[in-house]
């Protein structure tokens, strides 16, 4: 009986440890920046941060949808409120130390008698992988092409490199070994089935997806310099400068392994984005307006996630039935010529 009582507790004191760690993270993290930010004295127009944060979430729909379509092709039914909902609260993990927290924070919202764990888990990695060598490719063809003179050649060679450590485990080949090596399926022969049906169209596709992520993101980060007033009016001038910047900022970051890019994220903005202040905005300090807006942009998309977290989780506390999640017409898996790819 004690033995029984343990177990039904025991997934919601896990829940429980998961939300204070999360907690915990986010509010070092927020704290540090806000700190940060009171040795510089500017002055912030509230309207363009409020854009920043709302292009952030945008910039991230495109990777929550490629994950579902990762989903449906691997034959989970997830419907697209769920998916939607545990892919922006995962975000929250990776304040968290090591990055084994969004997979658990992604998979313990998407897991259902619907989606099978360890699926779930192989498409939380396929998604983010694909995501972060989309965003290194990005950066190395942009410093290559527009600013070959200002960046620093050791940066090129970084997104060049972080390229190709994010992107070849995205290979339909490469993805499928490792996912067997790691143990997924092993006690479910259909699993094995299902990563079949995962091939290059399905990546080229993640491919489309990312790069318009990246490009709001870019947006977003126009955003954040308008608000410190040090941006241009036309927002597509500099466009390629501010996505390079941002991609690789978060690419570096999450490939550090460092919580949240902490740092590692600042410093490559600042490098990036020093020689721009300096030739557009001779009047200020370059150094401390890019590092402003780095530990800005942070911020801003920090306050974001935590609004579309506590959004979404008080929506489905309220209402069960996510208005996005749509039920599936049929409880069929989808079949293999609709799915593959």
């Amino acid at each position: 009986m004690i033995l029984s009582s343990g177990k039904k507790w025991l997934p919601v004191a896990a829940k429980l440890l998961v939300v204070a760690l999360v907690v915990w993270f986010v509010r070092h993290t927020l704290a540090t920046g806000l700190a940060r930010l009171g040795e510089y004295p500017w002055r912030f127009e509230p309207l363009w941060l409020v854009a920043a944060g709302a292009l952030y979430l945008l910039g991230l729909l495109p990777a929550g949808l490629f994950w579902r379509r990762v989903l449906r092709v691997l034959g989970q039914d997830a419907g697209l409120g769920e998916t939607l909902r545990a892919y922006y609260v995962g975000h929250l993990g990776k304040y968290v130390p090591g990055k084994a927290m969004v997979v658990l924070i992604r998979v313990g919202l998407i897991r259902s008698r619907r989606v099978a764990t360890g699926v779930a888990a192989a498409s939380v990695f396929f998604e983010t992988l694909t995501m972060m060598s989309v965003g290194a490719f990005i950066a190395a063809a942009i410093l290559v092409g527009w600013f070959r003179d200002e960046a620093p050649p050791v940066l090129f060679w970084a997104a060049v490199g972080l390229m190709v450590v994010a992107g070849m485990p995205t290979l339909p080949a490469v993805f499928k070994r490792l996912v067997r090596l790691a143990g997924v399926g092993k006690s479910d022969t259909s699993t094995a089935e299902k990563l079949e049906e995962l091939g290059h169209g399905t990546l080229l596709i993640g491919w489309a997806h990312m790069t318009l992520g990246w490009v709001l993101l870019g947006l977003s980060f126009y955003a954040v310099l308008r608000a410190m007033g040090i941006a241009c009016d036309n927002p597509l001038a500099e466009l390629p400068r501010y996505t390079a910047s941002v991609s690789l900022a978060v690419v570096a970051g999450f490939l550090s392994l460092v919580p949240g890019g902490v740092v590692v994220r600042e410093l490559i903005l600042t490098e990036l984005m020093v020689p721009h202040f300096g030739a557009v905005a001779p009047e200020v300090n370059a150094e401390a307006a890019a590092l402003v807006s780095a530990v800005l942009l942070r911020r801003v998309w920090l306050v974001a996630e935590l609004l579309i977290s506590g959004i979404l989780y008080v929506e489905n506390r309220v209402r069960p039935c996510f208005p996005l999640s749509f039920p599936s017409s049929t409880n069929r898996r989808p079949s293999k010529s609709s799915t593959r790819s």
